[in-house]
């Protein structure tokens, strides 16, 4: 993959420039360690450190240190990254006592007046579109009878439409910001609870297109920097909304394609900046949709990939892995759940994808099948979608 681009030095480097060297150093260090005597990466010797993984993410599960305090507002967040990642990892479902944990929990998190869940136990917090998102996912991947039960669909419904605004878009809470973030996350969990109709939908897919940019990508509001996860946020919304077809596809696509690192694999979330893991499935979760949409235009064939995904797996498994478990940003970086949950997403899509060459089966096997439009296990949603 580096061999297909060259780096530009104009003689001026700036603070940015020197961070991306660094990283692009540590990078190929990792790389170098892992090399035969041609300097090709020996990818036989690479493994997925699924044990170490599951040992990181079940020990979440069960406290966590100070430094999570500043997630206090996001805790169906740090469940769903944590029941999803081990999900991807291993087809055997939660013990019984973790599963009821969760979903006891989660249910300590519903506002019980106005519908939605919170960041944390009610009362104390306000119902948020994004944790909503989260409690829904965590709930659909553990996929219990109880785990249902918890999901109180007309209050639900209320609180999405309350968050509905008259331009299409919604906000993440009440008298809260409307982004991108907020249209997804209520498509998607009115899709996979069943409630997803007209006047809800009503004038969304208008104002995401809106969010499209010059560039390709798609910005948190019309006008905003096309990123990462609102470009996500936005073409998945559109895909539920079958109207991701009105989107300027090859702009997207060029947006898409040239945020993947030349040297490393991995992608950025915008332009000019540093690799990152976690858009191993902003980034790299967007390519399946946006093939999906060409190929039933008729436009791309079945086969093809829209980006280089034995690159993307590379990246995440020779860079991302910590030694003791868990997934980082970068080299460098220390582990933590969001960048876990991120990086195993992107390594389940990339997996899944149609151009892996020279890829031991070992890491096409070693993960679960994910939806990317929900990033839950496909096996799951099609179990909530006929529960629901």
């Amino acid at each position: 993959l580096a061999g297909l681009y060259t780096d530009s030095e104009d003689g001026l480097p700036t603070g940015t420039s020197e961070e991306q060297a660094q990283v692009e150093d540590a990078c190929q260090r990792l790389f170098d360690e892992l090399a035969g005597p041609d300097g090709k990466l020996l990818r036989e010797s690479v493994h997925l450190r699924r044990s170490d993984h599951v040992a990181y993410l079940h020990a979440g599960l069960g406290s966590l240190g100070e430094g999570y305090a500043s997630l206090d507002a996001s805790r169906p967040w740090l469940c769903y990254w944590i029941v999803h990642s081990l999900a991807i990892l291993s087809p055997e479902p939660l013990s019984p006592s973790l599963a009821d944990g969760v979903v006891g929990f989660i249910g300590r998190c519903i506002d019980p007046v106005g519908g939605g869940f919170c960041g944390g136990p009610y009362p104390g917090q306000s119902a948020h579109l994004a944790p909503t998102y989260a409690a829904v996912n965590s709930l659909v991947t553990i996929g219990t009878a109880e785990a249902y039960a918890v999901i109180e669909r007309a209050q639900l419904g209320s609180f999405l439409l309350r968050m509905k605004q008259t331009d299409g878009s919604f906000t993440m809470h009440d008298d809260g910001e409307a982004d991108v973030r907020g249209a997804y996350c209520a498509m998607a969990v009115a899709t996979l609870t069943g409630q997803l109709e007209a006047r809800l939908a009503r004038g969304t897919a208008d104002w995401l297109l809106r969010c499209q940019t010059y560039e390709g990508g798609i910005g948190a509001t019309p006008g905003e920097e096309a990123h990462g996860g609102y470009t996500f946020c936005a073409l998945a919304a559109l895909v539920l909304l079958n109207q991701a077809c009105r989107l300027r596809l090859p702009a997207l696509v060029a947006w898409l394609s040239q945020r993947q690192m030349a040297h490393s694999g991995g992608f950025q979330g915008r332009t000019n900046k540093l690799v990152d893991s976690c858009y191993s499935f902003w980034q790299g979760g967007a390519f399946p949709l946006v093939h999906s949409v060409l190929h039933d235009l008729g436009q791309l064939p079945a086969d093809t990939d829209l980006y280089h995904a034995p690159g993307l797996l590379d990246y995440i498994l020779v860079c991302a892995q910590a030694p003791h478990g868990g997934l980082r940003d970068k080299p460098g970086k220390a582990r933590d759940y969001y960048h876990t949950c991120y990086s195993l997403s992107g390594l389940a899509v990339a997996a899944a994808a149609h151009q892996l060459a020279g890829v031991p089966s070992e890491w096409v096997e070693s993960v679960g099948v994910v939806n990317p439009v929900f990033n839950v296990l496909n096996a799951r949603v099609d179990q909530a979608l006929r529960h629901f």
